[in-house]
């Protein structure tokens, strides 16, 4: 069943993490020093709705890095009820697609429990000051892949907050599968 996260809460400050990637070096928001803009994505291994985006996610993740923004992705899905999004399956996944950012495993859920996280893919766009500015699609994707030249919300967004510090007022719930959250 498809899940669509709320829309922005603009200004709402970004959450401080640490988290490791499938190599056991921990991340913080605060690694890579000051950033024009910052972009935390919730994504994982299994979900359709990310499968079928990866290569888009990856190309405009890359392109976002290239003009100054930092870019971070984590997977908070319990690895115990889905194997697929275990740390060692995670790890095989960014070398596999060339990831250069960091893909971080949230094995408590409190980051993802933090951010009000709600599926995966859900993007958070933070200009420099730590404040959100965007919560919305990569594109008008959905469980399959748009058309190759779909509008690049997601990017387009970052580009405007990297520039303004301010995100686009109109914005696009992302859409995917639910976090898998751990059972209490």
């Amino acid at each position: 069943m498809a899940v669509s996260p709320p829309v922005c809460d603009f200004d709402a400050p970004w959450h401080e993490f640490s988290l490791p990637d499938g190599h056991g070096r921990v991340w913080s928001l605060t690694d890579s020093g000051q950033a024009k803009a910052t972009l935390v994505m919730f994504i994982c291994n299994h979900c359709p709705y990310v499968r079928s985006i990866l290569d888009r996610i990856v190309r405009d993740a890359h392109e976002l890095m290239d003009h100054g923004i930092r870019v971070f992705a984590i997977s908070a899905n319990d690895p115990d009820a889905y194997p697929e999004d275990s740390p060692e399956k995670m790890r095989l996944l960014a070398e596999d697609h060339g990831f250069r950012f960091p893909y971080l495993h949230d094995a408590s859920q409190q980051v993802a429990r933090a951010y009000g996280a709600e599926c995966t893919p859900d993007f958070f766009g933070y200009n420099s000051q730590g404040r959100l500015q965007y919560r919305g699609r990569l594109d008008a994707s959905g469980r399959q892949a748009a058309a190759p030249d779909a509008r690049r919300d997601l990017y387009l967004a970052m580009m405007q907050i990297a520039e303004t510090g301010q995100g686009p007022r109109e914005q696009i719930a992302s859409m995917g599968c639910s976090i898998k959250w751990k059972v209490a």
